[in-house]
C-alpha cells in the first residue's frame, strides 16, 4: 500500500462514524439516519476505502460512534474491524477501543464477537429509566431492554462498560432520579456519562420547544439534578473527571480525554471531523455525498480551517476547563504556538478568578464548585 500524504502521524487517535440508527432520536443533532433501506454493506466498504487513504497507523485509541455502530450485523462488524486491523494494526496499538451501542442491538453473541474483534469498551445508551421519557425521546427500546443489554455485554466478556444517561428531561425530578440513578449504578458500570438535556438546533426537540409542545425544566430544577448527579455518583466511588463524565480512578475514557486536551485525531466516515497539525476538517454531512467522494477518489472533506495561535489557545481553554484537573496555562501556550509576552487567555480568566468561579492551584486553573454549573458559559468566553 502506498503511503498517503494526507495520513496523520503514527499513533494518532482514530474516530469512525457509522450513521445508522434504528430510528432518529428527537433530541439528537449528530449526523444519523434510519438504517432501513440503506446500503449498510456498501457504507462499511466505503469506510474501509477511506481508511486506506487516511487512517493513521497504530492508533493510540479507537472510537466507533454514530449513529449506532452496534446495529451492524456480526458479519458486517467483522468485515469492518478485520479491515481496520489490516489497514492500521489497531489491535496491537490501541490502549482503548470503544464502540457505542443501544440496548436494542446488543445481545451476548454480538458482545462476544465484539470482544473477539478487538473492542474492549462498550458504551450503552440507556438515556432514561422512565418509559414515558424514552417514548418522548423517540427511543425504540424499553427500560428492561437496557438492563438485558448490560447483562449481555457483561456475559459476553466486557468489563469496561459505560452507561449514557440524560437528566432534566420534561417531567424529570429529584425523587425519580434518586431511584433511577442507583439502579444503574447497581449494575456495576465502570463509567457513567450523564448529561442535562439540551435543546440543540435543527432537532425535533428544539422545534417542539419553540412551538410550546414541550417545556424545558426550570433552571433551579436542572441545577438541583446536576448537584444530585454528582453527589450520588461520588457516594458510589465515581470521580467527576469532566463536567458530565464520571468514573472510578483509572477508568476514564482515554479517547475523549484527548479531545478535551485539544489533541490530534482523525475522523473517517460521513460528518466525521479530524484535527491534525492545527488544521481541522469535517467530512460531508450526507451519506451520498461522502460515499461519492470516496468512490471517485476525491477528498471527503466538506470544510476545513486552520486556527491562528490565539484561536488555538482560546479553544484549548474552552475544552480543558471542562476537566476537573483544569488547565496548565504555560502548557497550552506551548501547544497553541503562542509566543507573545502577554497571555490573552489569562485576561479572560481574571474576572472569573475574582468572582470565585475559577481558582488557581498548583500552577493550574480550574472551575470551582461555584463555577461548575456555569461551565459552558465560562468556557465559551475563551472562544471570543
Amino acid at each position: 500500500m502506498n503511503a498517503s500524504p494526507n495520513r496523520a502521524p503514527t499513533g494518532t487517535p482514530l474516530y469512525v462514524h457509522l450513521p445508522f440508527c434504528a430510528a432518529k432520536c428527537h433530541y439528537c443533532d449528530f449526523y444519523s439516519i434510519a438504517a432501513e433501506g440503506q446500503d449498510v454493506d456498501g457504507t462499511v466498504d466505503a469506510v474501509l476505502a477511506e481508511a486506506e487513504r487516511r487512517a493513521p497507523r497504530e492508533p493510540r485509541t479507537v472510537f466507533f460512534g454514530g449513529g449506532t455502530p452496534s446495529l451492524l450485523s456480526i458479519e458486517q462488524l467483522r468485515r469492518l474491524l478485520d479491515g481496520l486491523e489490516r489497514i492500521t494494526g489497531f489491535r496491537g496499538s490501541s490502549v482503548e477501543t470503544t464502540l457505542e451501542s443501544n440496548p436494542e442491538s446488543v445481545d451476548r453473541d454480538k458482545a462476544e464477537a465484539l470482544r473477539e474483534l478487538g473492542v474492549g469498551r462498550l458504551s450503552i445508551g440507556f438515556q432514561s429509566l422512565e418509559p414515558a421519557t424514552l417514548e418522548l425521546f423517540g427511543r425504540v427500546h424499553g427500560v428492561e431492554d437496557s438492563f438485558r443489554a448490560f447483562e449481555a455485554a457483561r456475559a459476553g466478556g466486557f468489563d469496561e462498560i459505560n452507561v449514557d444517561l440524560i437528566y432534566a428531561a420534561p417531567g424529570h425530578d429529584e425523587e425519580r432520579w434518586a431511584v433511577d440513578l442507583p439502579r444503574v449504578l447497581a449494575l456495576g458500570p465502570k463509567h457513567v456519562s450523564a448529561y442535562a438535556l439540551a435543546f440543540e438546533e435543527e432537532t425535533l426537540f428544539s422545534k417542539w420547544l419553540a412551538e410550546g409542545k414541550i417545556q424545558a425544566q426550570p433552571e433551579e430544577r436542572e441545577l438541583a439534578l446536576f448537584h444530585q448527579t454528582r453527589r450520588v455518583l461520588a457516594e458510589h466511588g465515581f470521580e467527576a473527571y469532566e463536567v458530565s463524565n464520571f468514573a472510578p480512578s483509572g477508568h476514564e475514557c482515554r479517547h475523549n480525554l484527548n479531545y478535551w486536551a485539544n489533541g490530534p485525531y482523525v475522523g473517517i466516515g460521513p460528518s466525521a471531523v479530524s484535527h491534525v497539525g492545527g488544521r481541522r476538517a469535517g467530512n460531508h454531512k450526507a451519506l451520498a455525498a461522502w460515499r461519492a467522494a470516496v468512490r471517485d477518489g476525491r477528498s471527503t472533506e466538506a470544510w476545513d480551517e486552520t486556527l491562528a495561535p490565539r484561536e488555538r489557545l482560546g479553544e484549548s481553554w474552552w475544552l480543558g476547563l471542562r476537566l476537573s484537573r483544569g488547565v496548565d496555562p504555560a502548557a497550552l501556550r506551548a501547544v497553541a504556538g503562542w509566543r507573545e509576552d502577554d497571555d490573552p487567555a489569562l485576561a479572560v480568566a481574571a474576572p472569573f478568578l475574582d468572582e470565585g468561579l475559577l481558582e488557581e492551584a498548583a500552577g493550574r486553573v480550574r472551575l470551582t464548585a461555584k463555577g461548575l454549573p456555569l461551565a459552558d458559559a465560562i468556557s465559551r468566553a475563551f472562544l471570543a
